[in-house]
Parts: structure tokens; sequence; C-alpha cells
């Protein structure tokens, strides 16, 4: 499998323009034409992740952070991050970032700390929404099917797994050519009426303009009168996650449940000691400013990571349980996103699809 077939793949599943505007996701350093041989998914490439895909036969990683972020003047041997990606570059890996893309995901690093945790009835805590169009076009009606068929053509009005998805409506239209018109019925300073059809269909944000050029092109009406009415619906997309556990628990309970479940040394605690936890949610990696609108969702508990202090006295201020999970906590999705690449990619690769064991938590617990 070519790297660019991986890449339209994880582009399928994974849209990269999912990710926010200010993130750095794709292809971050490799050969669109190179053959994969094997991938490694990481957290953090770090050096020794290179030297651990190198040692693996695994000439692509698949990283969660991004590894250029930040400007970068100079790519040397001996210089930091120039180092890692200098390496990279010698030894022919390619590096691939998906970051809040997969965040956003709704299999993606939220769910994958759910499903660790043990969580039921999990849904999504901050739904996106996406923008569509309800589209109106009133057309003679001896002028309709042909002017359907051209808009299904164009892979207008399509719902899932149906085409050809219209709505039509009888009625009587009523014009009266005035000036230079050229009108395509009727004569100029005569009311005419016509049986015409509305026809109503859906669109998406991207057809927008595809929409209007259709129906221009292909009304028979000098001047078509359409209508494009934008509505908005959630996906099945958004960041963080919220479910229950199977039994309520004590936070000294539930705290070494965290721990143990995700093999952390320490977690901060912020609340009330002597809170009952049943239902939580969570942010991975720096979610504060989600806090609320989890409480407003019914959490006992919120988890994420980098909390700052001020953040941590409002909470409790607000009489809000938080536990801070370090940003490492996400380290979950090596194992979760190995095992989705080899779904997306199903039969197309044959190689090795494997977790880094590489430790890249920067942090020495004492």
């Amino acid at each position: 499998m070519q790297l660019k077939t991986l890449l339209t793949i994880l582009n399928r599943e994974v849209p990269f323009n999912s990710a926010e505007s200010w993130d750095n996701v794709g292809l971050l350093v490799g050969d669109h034409t190179s053959k994969v041989t094997g991938i490694m998914t990481a957290l953090d490439c770090t050096l020794e992740v290179v030297e651990e895909a190198v040692a693996a036969n695994c000439n692509t990683i698949v990283a969660h952070h991004p590894l250029i972020f930040k400007g970068m003047r100079t790519i040397t041997a001996n210089d930091g991050y120039g180092r890692i990606i200098y390496q990279l570059i010698q030894n022919n890996i390619n590096l691939i970032a998906l970051h809040t893309n997969l965040d956003v995901h709704p299999r993606g690093v939220n769910m994958m700390l759910a499903e660790r945790l043990g969580l039921k009835n999990v849904r999504i805590l901050s739904p996106q929404t996406e923008t569509y169009y309800k589209v109106q076009v009133y057309i003679p009606q001896k002028n309709a099917t042909a002017f359907k068929e051209q808009l299904s053509q164009h892979g207008l009005a399509k719902e899932g797994d149906y085409e050809y998805a219209f709505f039509n409506t009888k009625g009587l239209g009523q014009f009266r050519p005035v000036g230079q018109a050229h009108p395509h019925i009727g004569k100029i300073g005569t009311i005419e009426t016509v049986e015409e059809v509305k026809i109503e269909f859906m669109i998406t944000q991207a057809q927008y303009h595809l929409a209007q050029q259709l129906i221009r092109t292909h009304h028979p009406y000098e001047t078509p009168v359409f209508d494009l009415i934008p509505l908005q619906t959630e996906i099945n997309q958004g960041l963080g996650v919220i479910g229950e556990l199977e039994h309520k628990q004590s936070i000294d309970d539930f705290v070494q449940h965290v721990k143990t479940t995700l093999k952390m040394p320490s977690v901060r605690f912020i609340g009330d000691n002597h809170a009952r936890i049943q239902t939580v949610a969570i942010v991975g990696g720096s979610g504060v400013g989600y806090e609320m609108q989890a409480q407003q969702q019914g959490a006992d508990i919120f988890l994420t990571g980098d909390i700052k202090h001020h953040d941590a006295l409002d909470a409790k201020t607000a009489g809000m349980n938080l536990l801070d999970i370090n940003h490492y906590s996400e380290y979950v999705m090596k194992e979760g996103l190995a095992q989705l690449l080899k779904a997306w990619v199903n039969e197309a690769f044959k190689g090795t699809i494997q977790p880094s064991i590489t430790h890249t938590d920067p942090y020495h617990y004492m």
C-alpha cells in the first residue's frame, strides 16, 4: 500500500478538515509515493519512538500530537525537534498526525478513555453541528422531470443511500413579463398563469454554489425563482464524552479505579471528598472550559488534564468535582488507534500495525 492510499483512508475516516484551524494534522514528514512497510501508533513522536519504529520495520508513524507545531528555523542532527525530524528523514520514516480530528471522532480518544473506565450509555458531551440547506425551486410542471434528472446526476438531492430525494407540490404560478424580458412562457405585458411544481430537496454546505449553478443552467425560466434556506443539525462528532458507571462509587474508590485502569501513579482531585460518583464526563488532554457543560448535563465529575490553579479554584467555588488525569492519559489512543487502523485499512494493507511501547510522559512522579 502506498502512503497516499493510507492518507486517503485516514482522511475518509478521520477527516483532516475536522481538526481545529490552529492544528497541524495529516502528513508532516514523508513521501506520498512511498510504500508503507509497517505502521506504529504513538502519542508523541520522540527520538525513542523513531528508534522503536526503525527496529520494528515500521516506516510510518501515526502520532496524536503533532511534532511540527510551532515555526522551525532549522533542522539539524543535534538540535531538539530538528534532530527528530532529521532522524525521520534519514530513516525514510513517514510521520502523520491525527490530533483534534481524532479528539472529535465518535470512536476517538475520549471514547477510548470511556471504554477503559467501563462507562456505559456513552454519548458525545459537546456535539458539533453542520449547516445544510433546504432548496425550494418553482418550475413549470412539464419541465420538472428533466430538471430533477439533471440535479440528481450531479449528486444533489441525495440522503444517505437514497438518491432522487425530492418532494413535489403542484400549484399555479403567476407572472407578467415587462420591459426587455424574454419569457420562456407568455407575452410581454400579459399576466400568465402556469401549472408549476415546487420542488424541495436538501443539499450540503459544499453543494451550495453547485446547486445555484445547476438551477440557473437547467431551469427554463429566464429568472428562476428559488430559495436556499440554511438549517443546522447535530452530527455524530464532537468533543468529550459523558457516560455512567455501572454502580455509584465514593471519591476514593473512583479515584483508585481511574489510577488502576489508566495505570497512573497520581491524579489531582478538586471538589467534594464525600461526593458519590456515577455520571462521568471526559475531555482528554486540556479540556478546561467544558466543566460547566458537563455539570449541566448531570456529570458528577469531570475528567481532563492540565488543570491550572485558578481554574481549579473556580470549579471548587462553583461546587464542581474535577479530576486532573494528566495530559498523558491520552496514551490510550495508541492501542485504540491501532485497532481502528486495522479495521479501516482492512484488505488494503497486510503489514504490521502496532502501538508504540515507548513511554513519552515527560514527568517523573516522586
